[in-house]
């Protein structure tokens, strides 16, 4: 089973793959997806992550495959008849999840994929960045780029690439960023505070951002202010709870006073389709995770 699914820019909406692990269901972006396959013995590798499964070639690649059920703490599946693996393609990596079951697609807002409360599921250390309910059943949305990161660091934010920049100035532009991980909030502005940014506010969902925006044109308006006195830049990921970051591009270069705001996409998902429904949105730079280095200097060239 192959996915194929590209849904119209800036609608606000996506498509959701439900897989199940010991009968718990998860949701997974299909964007993310490549294709899906029936479960098959795979290669194990010596002295690798426990989550590991190992490793198979399905044609010309070698993918590695991660046990998301040991991963998360579930036993294996006592019956493995239905046992999936999901391919998956984002941050530049291919990759396979070994899961119990796929059990279909469903397109859904992102305004009804609520936030999960941070006590409950781990904050930083969580993998969840939000809950669906889908019929009677509640499906949590996995954060599987942290899970990645977390067996494998070296995929993660390398703040190492920002020395290739260079000495740098401190700046005190407001810089605005959005996303859903607080993982990666939390590294994203570490590392634009170690590039010499001060002034960073930083948002989980698009829907927060929005409002802040608002309430910033607003204030320049009646003070007769440049926008750039109070928004520089934004910087958004695209999957986010309640407001994905097309929609959020969408509204931005839609209003007279905020178009002139730089919007930066920075995503897992960019690929050649995603860039170019950002370029329709009119979204100034899109980046891939987890290249933080071009971030800052990308985000220099807009603003600096």
């Amino acid at each position: 089973m192959s996915t194929d699914i590209l849904l119209e820019s800036g609608t606000n909406e996506l498509e959701i793959m439900e897989f199940t692990i010991a009968g718990d269901s998860f949701g997974i972006n299909v964007a993310k997806v490549t294709e899906i396959m029936q479960y098959k013995p795979v290669r194990k590798m010596p002295h690798s992550h426990a989550s590991i499964e190992g490793v198979f070639k399905p044609r010309d690649k070698i993918i590695t495959v991660f046990d998301l059920a040991k991963y998360l703490g579930f036993p294996p599946c006592e019956n493995n008849s239905r046992d999936v693996l999901m391919i998956t393609g984002f941050n530049n990596l291919n990759v396979a999840f070994h899961v119990h079951a796929v059990e279909g697609i469903h397109r859904i807002k992102w305004s009804d994929i609520e936030k999960p409360d941070s006590t409950v599921y781990g904050g930083d250390e969580s993998v969840a960045t939000g809950i669906a309910k889908i019929g009677d059943r509640l499906i949590t949305i996995v954060d599987f780029e942290k899970i990645v990161s977390d067996i494998n660091p070296e995929t993660g934010i390398q703040l190492t690439e920002l020395e290739s920049l260079g000495p740098r100035e401190r700046s005190g532009k407001p810089v605005i960023t959005a996303d859903d991980s607080t993982f990666l909030r939390k590294t994203i502005t570490g590392a634009l505070k170690t590039a010499g940014y001060t002034n960073i506010k930083s948002f989980s969902d698009g829907k927060e951002i929005w409002d802040f925006l608002l309430s910033a044109r607003d204030r320049c308006i009646e003070k007769d202010l440049p926008i750039e006195t109070e928004v520089a830049a934004v910087i958004s990921d695209i999957e986010m709870p309640m407001m994905d970051g097309h929609h959020l591009t969408k509204l931005i270069k839609d209003d007279k006073v905020l178009r002139k705001v730089p919007v930066i996409l920075f995503s897992s998902l960019i690929d050649e389709p995603m860039r170019v429904k950002g370029e329709k949105l009119g979204a100034n730079a899109q980046l891939s995770k987890p290249e933080i280095g071009n971030l800052v200097a990308t985000l220099d060239k807009h603003i600096l």
